[in-house]
């Protein structure tokens, strides 16, 4: 039990729980650490004490041997929000000279995850400024509570939209993942339903072959075989079904998941890494490979049914699998919409994970 536990805890949102342990021990450590100097807020002791009850929360929140509930990501989203209302608690504590000491943390938060044109980050770097001045001019800097308050809400309302990118990435992991499970599973019951039913839907192809006495002459070929010899029209039906085999469509699936899987590999070198715990490249690549056994099925389905000018008619078994790996990799003109989109979901991710800066123009 204690190794399946384990398991569970791995497979979960173990980084993502550990670094939340992480930030809850270091403001502990700062909430015990916290004198009570000139300028600090009224009512001090009753906020660090509703800090120390919000880290206390999100300790239990994410500790799986108490916690009855699964290993998800709801579990890290819960504990961040209680470690976010701790830490806006603990910065209502805080003398002047303190908040100008971690103001350019502060400053930083709020660009990252706060639109230029948001009036909670247009206070605060007024707030900067007004600080800057004051230290500049050799003058102590009277920091007025309503200036406090903006600048808590503003760091608070930071965090919260840097959840919100988490959250974001980590649902975007999720459903990639259940249409991926989803187009296994269609792929294995199309496998499985073609090895029951071979002649309902064979992925055979009847070219045409030299007539013989006036009568014109077709072959049979399919996947995994073909016919000794060219029959008449009228008995293509009948030799397709001695020539087709259960595992046709199994070989053609197995092509394209093959071909999509050289695709993903491929394709991961466009996709920029993130050093967040959410394995959206991995994701995007598990999805190409069923779709990649699917649409070589249906690429060969559409060529056999004549949508394909020209192609209607291959002369042999490897022309089959040639053009099933070529439908495999093709699955890349509909996957690479949910590539480009998950992207955009890492480049969302902002602050050390996020896309560097573009240079401005006429610097190098």
């Amino acid at each position: 039990m204690k190794k399946y536990a384990e398991w569970r805890r791995e497979r979960g949102s173990w980084v993502l729980c550990e670094e939340i342990r992480a930030q809850v021990r270091e403001l502990r450590a700062l909430l015990d650490a916290e004198p009570d100097g000139p300028g600090t807020a009224a009512g001090s002791a009753e906020l660090l004490d509703g800090a120390r009850e919000e880290l206390d929360k999100a300790r239990d929140v994410i500790d799986f041997d108490t916690h009855r509930r699964a290993a998800s990501a709801s579990h890290v989203t819960a504990a961040q929000v209680h470690l976010d209302t701790a830490r806006s608690l603990w910065l209502r504590t805080l003398a002047p000279a303190e908040i100008e000491a971690r103001l350019p943390d502060m400053l930083a938060m709020v660009k990252e995850h706060l639109a230029a044109e948001d009036e909670r980050r247009r206070a605060v770097e007024g707030l900067a400024r007004d600080m800057r001045a004051a230290r500049d001019a050799g003058q102590p800097f009277d920091l007025r509570p309503s200036q406090r308050a903006a600048l808590v809400g503003a760091v608070h309302a930071a965090r919260q939209a840097e959840l919100r990118e988490r959250l974001r990435a980590g649902s975007f992991v999720v459903i990639v993942r259940w249409v991926a499970a989803f187009l296994l599973a269609l792929a294995l019951t199309v496998a499985v339903l073609s090895a029951i039913f071979k002649t309902t839907v064979p992925l055979c192809f009847h070219p045409t072959a030299p007539e013989a006495g006036g009568q014109p002459r077709f072959g049979v070929v399919c996947p995994t075989g073909e016919a000794a010899d060219p029959v008449a029209e009228r008995d293509t039906g009948q030799e397709t079904a001695n020539v087709v085999t259960r595992r046709d469509y199994i070989v053609v699936e197995f092509a394209g998941l093959v071909a999509a899987g050289v695709a993903a590999a491929s394709a991961l070198r466009r996709i920029r890494g993130t050093s967040t715990a959410f394995g959206i490249p991995v994701a995007l690549a598990m999805l190409k490979l069923p779709t990649g056994a699917l649409t070589a099925v249906l690429g060969l389905l559409l060529m056999r049914g004549g949508f394909v000018p020209g192609l209607s008619a291959l002369d042999s078994s490897a022309q089959i699998i040639g053009w099933a790996i070529i439908f495999g990799y093709s699955q890349e003109l509909f996957t690479k919409f949910v590539d480009r989109r998950g992207q955009d979901v890492l480049d969302g991710i902002r602050g050390p994970s996020g896309p560097a800066p573009a240079p401005e123009a006429g610097k190098s």
